[in-house]
């Protein structure tokens, strides 16, 4: 079993908040704000280099202002494309 980071699904999921964070026209040092972290915490779970733990995927929500159980419904729709996420509702 490969490491969730680098499974096809995770890959979705940091697809999925990037493009979140990008349609509300925020920055990661915007978002890191939110958060009390550094920008480089928003950059590595953005890149892959840092799983998020449930916790704070929730605290990510937040601060993109976006219901996670919403977002994890997305996660789960197949997409159109092969690497590409619809954000639907967001």
């Amino acid at each position: 079993m490969n490491k969730s980071v680098f499974t096809e699904k995770y890959t979705r999921f940091r697809r999925l908040l990037i493009e979140i964070r990008q349609s509300s026209k925020l920055t990661q040092v915007q978002v890191a704000q939110r958060l009390h972290k550094p920008q480089s915490f928003v950059s590595k779970y953005e890149r892959g280099e840092r799983r998020l733990d449930v916790v704070e995927f929730l605290e990510v929500a937040k601060a993109l202002e976006v219901n996670p159980s919403e977002l994890l419904t997305q996660l789960d729709r197949p997409t159109v494309e092969q690497g590409s996420t619809t954000l639907g509702e967001f």
